[in-house]
């Protein structure tokens, strides 16, 4: 039996072997890929590691019950923010119950008796070749871009090839039986990207006290220091902005309000203080305000609420170092709504330590 390992979320992993299984966790990739590794990193070796060829797939397989959570990168520290998963967490009802952060080491893997002289190609993601540029370019090596990190370790076993290399990490190397020819080749060695765990229901947010962090998205009315007058509710209640994302509404047109019948339903602005089952509203051009989502996960996929909205419109997210169950929280974004035409709150969780931190 494994020792009792309480996560941020709440889930303890004997609970779920008691059940008869082990936790099933969703990630974008291949056996070795990083996001496997957030997932045992937050949740211990015990989980059971579900890999998925797309991040539209991740949440699929949630939302299906393939999966009971899913880990999915959203910023790194070199690289930056992770866009198309921003857009995904709103085309999706999956809310945010922790975040994990990832040391990333990339290892320059090969099959065994091959040397580095004998490399004349080396494969791997996109983003892990940019951030071996110095590695790869003194060392003459030419690139070619697959898929992910662990995909290009397989495809190197599978092929047999003695002329090439791919860049992965090591839990990759171990799977895959390849020697590593060299560690910590990356530019930066403060590599780190940070992964959100999410999960079909919010739960119950962390308690006042506990650092937390609650992210939201919204969107704003054009005008002249409306975004000031957002951020301002914050800033008038001592609440700390992590991290500030803008994307463009044109993406979004998949948000428009309706019932699980397909009608839409007014409804008006919600008191944050008596209940945090607000999922979203939009105030349209009638001046109305709609539902786009509800606690029970009923979501519209359609178009047509940003029709009149001009080209530059624009729907941020935000992360807030505070718990939706602080009273301040709740008054923040009260006060927010009376501003925005369209807020979200995607999840409010535990803010990571790390196990050194923890100690």
């Amino acid at each position: 039996m494994s020792a009792w390992i309480v996560q941020s979320d709440g889930v303890s992993s004997p609970e779920w072997t008691s059940l008869g299984r082990r936790l099933r966790v969703a990630y974008q990739g291949e056996p070795g890929a990083y996001s496997e590794s957030a997932a045992i990193e937050y949740f211990g070796d015990d989980v059971c590691a579900v890999p998925c060829e797309s991040f539209e797939r991740v949440f699929e397989a949630v939302e299906r019950g393939g999966a009971d959570r899913a880990v999915l990168p959203i910023e790194n520290s070199l690289a930056g923010t992770i866009h198309r998963n921003y857009d995904l967490l709103l085309q999706h009802s999956l809310q945010i119950v922790g975040e994990v952060d990832l040391r990333v080491q990339h290892y320059l893997l090969a099959l065994e008796g091959v040397t580095l002289e004998d490399v004349r190609v080396v494969q791997s993601h996109p983003m892990a070749l940019a951030q071996c540029d110095k590695f790869l370019t003194e060392h003459d090596l030419s690139r070619e871009v697959a898929a992910d990190t662990a995909g290009s370790a397989r495809l190197l076993r599978d092929g047999g090839y003695r002329d090439r290399a791919a860049i992965a990490g090591a839990r990759a190397a171990k799977i895959y039986a390849l020697q590593v020819l060299a560690e910590g080749i990356e530019d930066e060695p403060d590599n780190y990207t940070r992964f959100l765990v999410l999960a079909t229901s919010r739960g119950a947010s962390p308690p006042a006290g506990v650092p937390a962090k609650t992210s939201i998205a919204f969107s704003l009315q054009n005008s002249p220091g409306v975004l000031f007058k957002a951020l301002s509710v914050f800033a008038l209640r001592d609440i700390d902005l992590t991290k500030i994302e803008s994307r463009h509404l044109r993406t979004l047109r998949y948000l428009q309000a309706s019932t699980p019948r397909g009608d839409r339903e007014e409804w008006t602005r919600p008191d944050l203080g008596a209940a945090e089952a607000l999922d979203a509203f939009i105030t349209c051009s009638d001046g109305g305000q709609h539902r786009v989502g509800d606690s029970s996960g009923h979501w519209a996929v359609a178009e047509g609420w940003t029709e009149d909205r001009k080209r530059w419109d624009y729907l941020f997210y935000l992360d807030i170092a505070a718990s939706l169950a602080e009273v301040k929280t709740k008054n923040a974004l009260n006060h927010l709504s009376e501003i925005a035409t369209f807020i979200r709150v995607l999840g409010s969780y535990r803010q990571y330590a790390s196990a050194d931190e923890r100690d």
